[in-house]
C-alpha cells in the first residue's frame, strides 16, 4: 500500500488524514484533467484503478481519462442484473473512447449459489444482494490498488453533497484513497460536456433513468426528484455500498471461512 504521495510514488505505508489534506490542498485550484494526470499518470496515489458503472453520466469521466491514459484500469461490477441497455452501452464507450484496460468484476458463483440460488435476494434483501454483487468483488479487486477514482458528483444526493476530491477510503481499514474528480461539476456542465464533445448517451436517459444501477432496482425518475430517487424506490437505502463506510472492512482478502454479514 503507498502512502506519503505528495512528492514520491514508492511508500509503504497507508495513506494518512494528513496525506488527504495536503492533496487536496495542492489540487484545490487544479483542473479536472490535472487532477487526473497527477493520479494516473504521476501516480501521487499510487496505482489507482477507476470505478465505473457506464451509466448515465459515465462517458464524460471515462472521456477525460481516455485524453490522458487510456489504458487505465478501469473496474466494471458485471453484477448479472443490468439492463441490456447498459451493457451494449459499456461495449459501445469502449470502442468509442479506445478504452484498454477496462475489467469485469463478477459474483463469486459459490457465494451466488449459497446465498442467492434464485436471483432474488435484491427483492427482499437489497442490501445482501448488493454485498454479494457488488461489495465483495469489488473489495477483491481494489485489494490490489492504493485508490480508486470514482464518479460521482456532489449534486447527485445530499449523501455525496460536500465530499472532497481526495478523501480516505472508509470502507475498509487498508488507508487507501478515494479520489472524486467530478464531485463539483453539476448537471449542466455534464450536458455541455457531453455536446461538445458529441459522446453517446445512455439510451435510458432520454426514457427519464437519470440514474442507472441494476434494472430489478432503477426505476424512473419523475422532473423535479432526486436524480437518485429512482434507485431502490421504497427502501431506506441509498447507496449499493461501495461508497458506505465500513462496508468491505473485513471483505478484502476474504479469508478462509469468512462469511458475509448479511
Amino acid at each position: 500500500m503507498a502512502a506519503r504521495p505528495i512528492d514520491r510514488i514508492d511508500t509503504s505505508a497507508a495513506f494518512t488524514a494528513e496525506d488527504v489534506a495536503a492533496l487536496n490542498a495542492r489540487y484545490a485550484d487544479a483542473s479536472t484533467a490535472d487532477v487526473l494526470r497527477a493520479v494516473l499518470v504521476e501516480g501521487v496515489a499510487g496505482r489507482a484503478a477507476l470505478v465505473s458503472s457506464f451509466g448515465a453520466e459515465s462517458a464524460v469521466l471515462l472521456h477525460l481519462v481516455s485524453g490522458i491514459a487510456p489504458d487505465a484500469p478501469v473496474l466494471f461490477l458485471e453484477t448479472g442484473k443490468h439492463f441490456p441497455e447498459t451493457l451494449a452501452y459499456r461495449d459501445t464507450l469502449i470502442a468509442h473512447l479506445g478504452l484498454t484496460g477496462v475489467i469485469n468484476l463478477t459474483p463469486d458463483a459459490e457465494v451466488l449459489a449459497k446465498k442467492d440460488d434464485a436471483g432474488l435476494r435484491w427483492s427482499y434483501d437489497p442490501d445482501g444482494c448488493c454485498e454479494i454483487r457488488k461489495v465483495i468483488p469489488l473489495a477483491k479487486a481494489l485489494a490490489g490498488y492504493d485508490a480508486s477514482v470514482t464518479g460521482r458528483k456532489g449534486f447527485q444526493a445530499e449523501t455525496r453533497a460536500g465530499l472532497p476530491i481526495f478523501e480516505l477510503d472508509t470502507t475498509d481499514a487498508a488507508g487507501r484513497l478515494k479520489i472524486n474528480p467530478l464531485i463539483d461539476w453539476n448537471a449542466t456542465r455534464l450536458a455541455a460536456y457531453m455536446d461538445e464533445h458529441d459522446l453517446p448517451r445512455h439510451p435510458l436517459v432520454a426514457q427519464g433513468y437519470p440514474s442507472i444501477g441494476c434494472m430489478p432496482c432503477t426505476s424512473k425518475v419523475a422532473p423535479g426528484e432526486d436524480p437518485r430517487s429512482g434507485r431502490w424506490r421504497g427502501w431506506d437505502k441509498t447507496e449499493c455500498g461501495i461508497h458506505v463506510e465500513g462496508a468491505a472492512s473485513n471483505i478484502s482478502d476474504l479469508p478462509p471461512g469468512y462469511e458475509p454479514a448479511f
